[in-house]
């Protein structure tokens, strides 16, 4: 008589399913975070602060015994900075944001120009097919000219 024993055994460690779950969910929170809002709360956050500096030295000139009026002064200084402020940091992280990325990507072409022209420089081939694209662009700029 012959039996025959079916064990089951799991087709994936738990400890590497959970890991696989973290890592999707760190790619999740990354892919959601907004470079450009975090870029103009830092901005807004050093403007009103220095808003706040010059409001406290000039109120410090004047409050001998009005403190409590002082620090209400201040801080509506403070809050009316962010409300008005909030909009035009905003505009300007996404710029500061937006020219980062551009000059980032104009770097980065740049050296993939310099990589193609220095194999260029050693392999006729690919200075004859730079060549000879350079020249298509030339003729039909001097066609679409005449």
């Amino acid at each position: 008589m012959t039996s025959f024993a079916h064990v089951d055994h799991p087709t994936e460690h738990p400890g590497v399913v959970r890991a696989e779950r973290v890592v999707e969910s760190v790619k999740g929170l990354a892919s959601r975070f907004d470079g450009n809002r975090a870029i103009a709360s830092l901005l807004l956050a050093a403007i009103v602060s220095a808003l706040l500096v010059v409001a406290n030295q000039v109120i410090e000139t004047w409050t001998e015994g009005h403190l409590m009026a002082a620090w209400i002064l201040m801080w509506t200084v403070a809050f009316t900075a962010l409300a008005l402020l909030a909009t035009p940091a905003r505009r300007v992280g996404a710029a500061l944001g937006g020219g980062y990325r551009n000059w980032a990507a104009t770097r980065r072409q740049l050296a993939q120009d310099r990589k193609l022209w220095d194999i260029a420089l050693n392999d006729a081939r690919v200075m004859a097919d730079i060549s000879r694209a350079m020249g298509a662009d030339a003729m039909r700029d001097v066609k679409a000219y005449y």
